[in-house]
Formats: C-alpha cells, sequence, structure tokens
C-alpha cells in the first residue's frame, strides 16, 4: 500500500464530503478506490521538529459510498508519504509562505512533493506567465498610477489582476473611456500600494477562458471552456451553465511543447492554464480545478482515473531512476 497526503482548504477539511465541483475529493476517492493510505490536512496542521517535517494528519476512508475523515489526527512524519499534494486555495500570503517552508524539508529522494513549495512560492500564478514569451498577452506589472494609465491608454482596454488571488477575485476590467478610471485603478491597487497584474484585453474573452489541464508533462485532450457569469466579463460561478465543451487545437499543442520542459525543471506537475485566443493568460499551480465532474459529462468518461493513471506512471518512474542513481 501506498501513502498518499493531501494538503487541502480549510474549507473542504471542514466539510470533508465528497463533492462532485472539488477536485480534491476526485483525488482521495480515486486513490482510496486503488487501495491507497490517504492522508488529508491543511497547512496549518503542518510543524516541524529541528529539520523534520512533521504534519498532523487525519485518515481518510469510504463509507456508504461517500468519503470520510477519523476524528482524531495522527502525528506523522511528512517523509513517511510517497506522494504529498500541496493544495490549498490561495491567498498565498505569509501562512501559504509558512506552509511551504515546511514542506522544503521534506525529503525528496523518499516523497514527491506536488507541486513543488519552492515553485509555489517563486513562480507567482499571475506573473508567470512572463517566462514564456510569445504565448502570451502583453502586460506591465505596477503599483504606480502613472505606468498603469500609459498602458491603459495604449492599449484602450486592459485588464487588472491582484497577484495572489483566485476564482477571478479582484479583477478589473477597464476601458479608457471609463469615468472611474482613478477609483478603479486606486482600489485595484491599495491606493497605489499594492502591485498587480495588467493585461491587454483579448476580445476572445467574449467566448470564455480555455482551461487547458497540464499534469506530468501532459496537456490533455479533454478541457472546457469558462463562460463568463450573467452581466460579468469573467467566469465567476462554477455551474453546468458557464462550463461548455472545447476542443484542444493546434496552437494548444504548441503551448504544451514550451511550457513542459520548464514545468518539470521548476517542479510543477500539476497546473492550469487559462488561454484566449491561444494566449496563456494565467498559470494556475497552487490548487487548479480540473473540472473532473463536467469533463467526465462532456467527454463521458472517468477523468479521475486517467489522472490517477498519469499520476502513478510518473511517480513511479520516478522512482526507478532516483534507485539507478542511487
Amino acid at each position: 500500500m501506498k501513502n498518499i497526503l493531501i494538503i487541502i482548504d480549510d474549507i473542504e477539511f471542514k466539510y470533508f464530503e465528497f463533492n462532485k465541483l472539488v477536485t480534491n475529493f476526485w483525488l482521495v476517492r480515486e486513490f482510496l478506490n486503488r487501495n491507497y493510505r490517504v492522508d488529508i490536512t491543511t497547512k496549518n496542521k503542518l510543524y516541524q521538529k529541528n529539520n523534520v517535517p512533521f504534519g498532523l494528519c487525519f485518515s481518510t476512508f469510504i463509507e456508504d459510498d461517500d468519503i470520510k475523515k477519523s476524528q482524531n489526527a495522527n502525528k506523522t512524519c511528512l517523509n513517511d508519504f510517497d506522494i504529498i499534494f500541496f493544495r490549498p486555495d490561495p491567498p498565498v500570503d505569509i501562512d501559504y509562505i509558512n506552509a511551504s517552508y515546511i514542506l522544503s524539508y521534506v525529503d525528496t529522494n523518499k516523497t514527491l512533493v506536488m507541486n513543488s513549495p519552492q515553485a509555489i512560492r517563486d513562480k507567482n500564478e499571475k506573473l508567470y506567465v512572463n517566462e514564456f514569451q510569445g504565448l502570451i498577452p502583453d502586460n506591465i506589472v505596477s503599483a504606480d498610477e502613472k505606468i498603469i494609465k500609459e498602458f491603459l491608454f495604449e492599449k484602450k482596454e486592459i485588464i487588472i489582476k491582484p497577484t495572489n488571488r483566485c476564482f477571478g477575485s479582484g479583477v478589473f476590467y477597464l476601458s479608457d473611456k471609463d469615468k472611474n478610471i482613478n477609483a478603479i485603478l486606486s482600489t485595484a491597487t491599495n491606493n497605489f500600494k499594492t502591485q498587480v497584474m495588467v493585461q491587454e484585453y483579448l476580445s476572445g474573452v467574449q467566448n470564455g477562458d480555455k482551461r487547458l489541464i497540464y499534469i506530468c508533462g501532459k496537456v490533455f485532450d479533454y478541457c472546457v471552456r469558462k463562460i463568463a457569469t450573467n452581466d460579468d466579463f469573467k467566469f465567476n460561478e462554477h455551474n453546468e451553465n458557464t462550463l461548455k465543451f472545447a476542443q484542444l487545437e493546434e496552437k494548444d499543442r504548441l503551448i504544451e511543447a514550451n511550457i513542459k520542459d520548464k514545468f518539470e525543471h521548476d517542479g510543477i506537475y500539476l497546473a492550469g492554464l487559462d488561454v484566449i485566443d491561444g494566449k496563456i493568460i494565467e498559470i494556475n499551480i497552487t490548487s487548479p480545478c480540473f473540472f473532473i465532474k463536467e469533463i467526465n459529462e462532456i467527454f463521458k468518461i472517468e477523468f479521475e482515473k486517467i489522472i490517477v493513471d498519469k499520476i502513478e506512471n510518473y511517480a513511479n518512474s520516478r522512482k526507478k531512476e532516483l534507485l539507478e542513481v542511487l
């Protein structure tokens, strides 16, 4: 039996039961169905004794076709797990960073951490796109009013994003004809004290953005298009009306070819890439949603099995490589 730890979000831990909209619950259930030992914990339950990382971990099990967790925690050395999934939701704040520091003490000769804690710290989900020039929209990162306005009046339409949040939180569309430019910029930048990502507006967003699913070196053929909700310009409500069938195109394959070596080097094994007009607008690496429920329904597959197959194969090949080196 192999041992898996999934570090989940606080709200998922509080209401721990199978929820078809939550990627982590699909992973827990599929690994349990394969007779893995699966523990869960949250980032604030990680701790360290000198240079050895531990966690207050809760075992999981299947009962009445649901997933359950134990009531009592076990103090477990993180090096005892074969794979650790680090998947709390943003914001990537000091608590998130501190958890990543503890995970950096995991013995990577024994345990595979997905995604690398160093990658989580170093590769901001918004700014990371800039390492893939030619595949991204023009952008700036700034808190300066003058610099942002210059970019706005050059591009005419822009998107403003906070650098450490998720699911469309705090994202603004802004036109050079807007009557509230100063107010919006002041709000977005915390009175011009906090840097934001500012991207040129891509007209293809009217048709939604495509979520490409990257796992261990592969962008899968199965993907969805995220459609804006109601009168908003962005996707921010997870339901069947806002997630539609999408096809992987040749330009998406070009993205795969240009990212996989870099991702492997950086320790990024699980990612969700948001793409508009063939350009990457964001790379989700903290807790990417793989939209398993919707993909299963659209493509008539069991995507959770395909995902876990890919992770198993990667982990096994990596273990074999480490044994050969040792």
